[in-house]
């Protein structure tokens, strides 16, 4: 796509400005999407909470968790603050 814009890149504003003022077609776009993927079942239907924090990232090998390292994580016994 960059190729193709020939490097051409909205600002923040454009693009904010864009979203607003299509924000009824990305809602639409959302809904058939979420439609899309269930009769696909390819939702599990747990539970998931997102809060909108913006946070910055760190991808520190110390600091990323896969599912085998969470597991481990979660069965180490912690020590008491006490």
């Amino acid at each position: 796509m960059i190729w193709l814009l020939r490097r051409l890149q909205p600002d923040f504003k454009t693009i904010a400005d864009f979203r607003r003022d299509n924000r009824e077609a990305f809602r639409q776009v959302f809904r058939d999407f979420v439609r899309l993927c269930r009769e696909l079942d390819l939702y599990g239907r747990e539970l998931l909470v997102v809060d909108g924090t913006r946070i910055k990232a760190v991808n520190n090998v110390n600091r990323n968790f896969n599912r085998a390292k969470l597991e481990r994580e979660l069965k180490r016994p912690r020590s008491s603050s006490t």
